[in-house]
């Protein structure tokens, strides 16, 4: 049962306003760490790719350092786009939020413990839900 609506937030029955204003704050904070962090990590991989161009480097087996950059690079890459996935997943959590979809499960529709959601702001799952594997939050 759906509730008032206030500052595009739709309260229900198990989750009223302040308990969804304070998990919206959650939700934003993070998603700025995470947007931040996304940045930082794209930069220092382009970076890296300059560094290269400049001619320093050495990838035959005795120099080994393209092979190093290489890797940092693609693992800065890949950290950046987890990073952008999560943001993916806040953004959801906040469209939820306006429609009283907000912190219950996708997969059965049963309220998620305030206590996980708590921890985890964009948990679309009970954790049970979780245990056959399906699913990642």
């Amino acid at each position: 049962m759906k509730g008032p609506s206030k500052d595009g937030i739709t309260s229900t029955r198990e989750f009223n306003l302040d308990f969804l204003f304070a998990q919206r704050d959650l939700l934003l904070a993070k998603r700025a760490q995470l947007s931040g962090q996304a940045t930082r990590l794209e930069n220092e991989a382009n970076a890296l790719i300059e560094d290269a161009e400049m001619g320093d480097v050495q990838f035959d087996e005795e120099g080994g350092e393209g092979d190093t950059l290489v890797v940092e690079r693609e693992q800065d890459l890949v950290l950046s786009a987890s990073a952008r996935q999560s943001i993916e997943e806040i953004d959801a959590a906040l469209d939820r939020m306006k429609i009283g979809e907000y912190g219950y499960s996708v997969i059965s529709g049963l309220p998620i413990p305030k206590e996980r959601l708590k921890a985890m702001p964009e948990a679309t799952q009970l954790v049970t839900e979780l245990a056959g594997g399906f699913g990642r939050r």
